[in-house]
């Protein structure tokens, strides 16, 4: 079966050093190691870091030779040779902080959630029209996995036909030592716009959407009353603008017996087959991570997609900032899935806490 599809090939750096040169703002959220070790990758160049944590600026640096510290967020808005800053700050300040960074003549790349408000998004939207900048998300369970994207190569050459519906599973693990903020949603912006902003952006990249409307939403603290700000758990239906359908679940239940932070799962229903992706594990197996499962007329069919793909976003990204292009993934798909996550969790209904 692998050998009636072609596949991409693996990317390549798209710059040489010093050809892009980009910084790294607020360093709150893991997310911000994976976000630049992949820019650098596809051949950016990291040169200053700013974050208010002098300990965790300290260490960012030293873990990427040839950056530097920063003296504050305005050296690094105001250095001529930066083109793009990267932020996973607390996730109620990245959508004022792309601002700022476009008004300097910069594009953004903030993790998700970008945006936690309404009036955030029109801000964001506001700037983007002003400028002209990028205000470009790192929807990360799409476009930093393997899985994800074999199958979206996969969708594109009519494994499955037309996709119908988009069915996403997010749990994760709370762990410990987790910062003041994510236990208060003004910061963290609740677990539909959190967790969930990566799930409404695959619903769209999927199913070529352009727009979609909520239909329905929950959410709830069940188990972890001791912190009233967190929920730990949600989901929601929608209905998008092709007539196709999406439904998330996310949540903070993933049980010690496992060894990863969650049982990531996404199944594309097609009109000729479906696609089920295990990203994270295959539970029960030695197969790992990155395994997608394919059922059309012609049989059933697995594919391991480690190290198959690489993660071209970030060289298109690279190449989109220098050309003025769109090809990693246009302004609208990015800011349309916030939207969505913004409003599934504004309409939430509370079942719980």
């Amino acid at each position: 079966m692998s050998g009636e599809f072609v596949f991409d090939p693996l990317p390549e750096p798209v710059v040489g050093p010093g050809e892009f040169v980009f910084a790294a703002v607020g360093l709150d959220h893991g997310h911000i190691h994976g976000m630049v070790e992949q820019l650098v990758a596809a051949g950016a160049t990291l040169s200053l870091v700013w974050d208010e944590d002098p300990q965790r600026l300290a260490d960012f640096v030293a873990k990427h030779p040839g950056s530097r510290a920063a003296a504050s967020e305005n050296e690094v808005l105001d250095d001529p040779a930066v083109r793009l800053v990267a932020s996973a700050s607390i996730a109620g300040l990245r959508g004022p902080l792309g601002v700022r960074v476009l008004e300097a003549g910069k594009d953004f790349f903030a993790d998700k959630p970008a945006l936690t408000t309404l009036d955030d998004l029109a801000a964001a939207r506001d700037a983007v029209a002003r400028t002209g900048g990028k205000f470009a998300v790192y929807y990360g369970e799409r476009v930093h996995s393997e899985a994800a994207i074999l199958a979206g190569q996969l969708i594109a050459q009519g494994a499955i036909g037309e996709v119908l519906q988009v069915v996403s599973f997010g749990p994760h693990r709370i762990g410990e030592s987790r910062p003041d903020w994510f236990y208060d949603p003004e910061q963290y912006g609740g677990i539909l716009c959190d967790i969930g902003s990566h799930n409404f952006e695959q619903m769209l990249f999927y199913t070529g959407a352009r727009s979609g409307q909520i239909v329905s939403a929950t959410v709830a603290n069940y188990a972890h009353r001791e912190t009233p700000g967190l929920q730990d758990f949600g989901d929601a239906h929608v209905v998008l603008d092709n007539g196709t359908t999406g439904y998330v679940r996310v949540d903070w239940f993933t049980p010690d017996g496992i060894d990863v932070f969650g049982d990531g799962r996404t199944v594309l229903l097609g009109t000729d087959g479906y696609i089920e992706l295990r990203k994270y594990i295959d539970i029960t197996t030695d197969n790992g991570g990155g395994q997608v499962l394919l059922v059309n007329h012609e049989g059933q069919h697995r594919f391991d997609a480690t190290g198959r793909t690489g993660f071209p976003f970030f060289g298109r990204l690279i190449r989109d900032c220098l050309d003025r292009t769109e090809h990693a993934m246009t302004q609208e798909h990015a800011f349309m899935a916030a939207e969505l996550s913004i409003i599934a969790q504004r309409d939430a209904r509370v079942l719980a806490g």
